[in-house]
């Protein structure tokens, strides 16, 4: 098989095996990146060589910037390795870094929505939940 059906094959996988929804996006640099989840779970890049999986991740830095921030768990080189080879380790792989980035949720103590670790006022309250209890101000 040549590498452009490859590529491709690579990206109906990650379209079909990411958590829904699945953003796609193509960079400056050539590569596809993936953001999938709601909220965000897994980041995947595809280049012409290797697919790098991270968990997604973030920081405020400002009241007002929130900046991604992903957490690599694992990058393979795609070209080298065999098609049920390559398809197994990436599934690993996916899984991996979805239950990593669910380990962190909370659950608020008030509505008891489990909550991305970025959405979280402090330990237990949710920002949602924050405003209407605590008079928390922005």
């Amino acid at each position: 098989m040549d590498a452009p059906e490859r590529y491709e094959q690579l990206i109906a996988f990650l379209e079909s095996n990411l958590p829904a929804p699945v953003d796609r996006q193509e960079t400056p640099d050539g590569s596809v990146q993936f953001i999938s989840g709601e909220p965000a779970e897994v980041v995947v890049s595809l280049t012409e060589t290797s697919v790098l999986v991270s968990e997604f991740s973030g920081v405020w830095e400002s009241q007002f910037t929130f900046a991604a921030r992903p957490r690599r768990v694992g990058v393979l080189k795609w070209r080298r390795l065999q098609e049920t080879a390559l398809f197994n380790a990436l599934a690993v792989l996916i899984k991996g870094a979805r239950e990593m980035r669910l380990s962190r949720f909370q659950v608020c103590r008030y509505c008891g929505r489990s909550t991305a670790p970025e959405w979280m006022h402090d330990d237990g309250v949710c920002q949602a939940c924050a405003d209407q209890h605590s008079g928390a101000i922005h």
